[in-house]
């Protein structure tokens, strides 16, 4: 049933990106912790918090992860007390990654004994590009704003065809491994695969519509790819510029292909590859400016990727 005029609970970055593209920001009651764009929702009540230090290393952060998952522990606080103040119609969480984002179980937990009208409550588990544009569908179609959601969704795909129709024709693909994560190893799956193969690229580590998989400096060295995205979960561009001394840190870095040639390239993940929402379409695009800077010029570079 879709919701015209109920209040809406973001708990996931990307759904809130999703709802504002739609125009639907005043809705909006309160969010997540993580939720910081598009700016003007950043003075909304954030329902969560991380149990964790952020600032940590990236090391440090997963073994902050990797102890709260051994004792059966959530990474987020959920302000019980607070959602249920803002009395939403709709909340907008994920059932995909529990490292990610509050978990679909926590949520229900925490509505599950409120009096009166209970809010609806949708998932989102995107693993493919494709799910993408389906999680835009749905948070539409549940706003009751389905033809918005069919403008946002046309003219976000134009943007894909526009690069996929230079891109479809080049005969010279370059091999590509993206990392999600720096230490330990972690290559980026889900719909980063097909962002590379989009792109004008051949990825090479992680598998599209699987969850991203950790990998060994050996398999690294044996893939050897000419290009390196590094787009850690969470890291801005200046945090990822800062953890890359840990990869410079092994005997195997320097011996790359991609290092050799300085194809080396940091990316903003945090705001872009790791978001599955509208700004999926600036991913390509940072992708495809630095696979092919003779082709695509769309001013991402310096501010959302710089060569190492």
């Amino acid at each position: 049933m879709a919701l015209k005029n109920k209040r809406i609970v973001s708990l996931l970055p990307s759904a809130t990106e999703i709802v504002c593209a739609f125009g639907a920001a005043d809705r909006l009651a309160g969010r997540s912790h993580e939720c910081d764009y598009p700016p003007e929702i950043r003075g909304l009540p954030a329902c969560t918090s991380a149990k964790l230090d952020a600032s940590a290393p990236g090391s440090e952060i997963d073994r902050q992860v990797k102890d709260l998952a051994r004792d059966a522990l959530s990474i987020y606080r959920l302000d019980v007390e607070l959602l249920s103040q803002l009395q939403p119609g709709l909340i907008l969480t994920q059932a995909q990654c529990e490292v990610c984002a509050v978990s679909l179980a926590e949520v229900e937990a925490a509505t599950a004994q409120w009096l009166g009208e209970r809010p609806e409550i949708l998932p989102l588990s995107p693993s493919r590009l494709v799910d993408i544009w389906e999680d835009i569908r749905r948070i539409a179609e549940a706003l009751g704003l389905a033809e918005p959601g069919r403008e946002l969704l046309r003219a976000l795909k134009n943007r894909f065809v526009n690069i996929i129709e230079k891109t479809c024709v080049v005969k010279q693909r370059p091999s590509v491994a993206c990392v999600e994560w720096i230490e330990p190893l972690m290559a980026a799956g889900n719909w980063v695969p097909e962002l590379v193969d989009l792109a004008g690229g051949e990825s090479v580590a992680g598998e599209t519509g699987k969850h991203s998989p950790w990998m060994n400096w050996e398999a690294l060295s044996k893939l050897d790819p000419e290009v390196i995205v590094v787009m850690p979960c969470g890291f801005d561009l200046k945090r990822t510029r800062a953890e890359t001394a840990a990869l410079a840190r092994h005997p195997e870095w320097p011996r790359l292909r991609a290092v050799k040639k300085r194809r080396v390239f940091l990316t903003d993940g945090s705001q872009f590859f790791n978001r599955p929402g509208p700004r999926i379409v600036e991913s390509l695009e940072i992708l495809a400016e630095i696979l092919h800077p003779d082709k695509f010029k769309f001013g991402h570079k310096g501010v959302a990727w710089e060569r190492l």
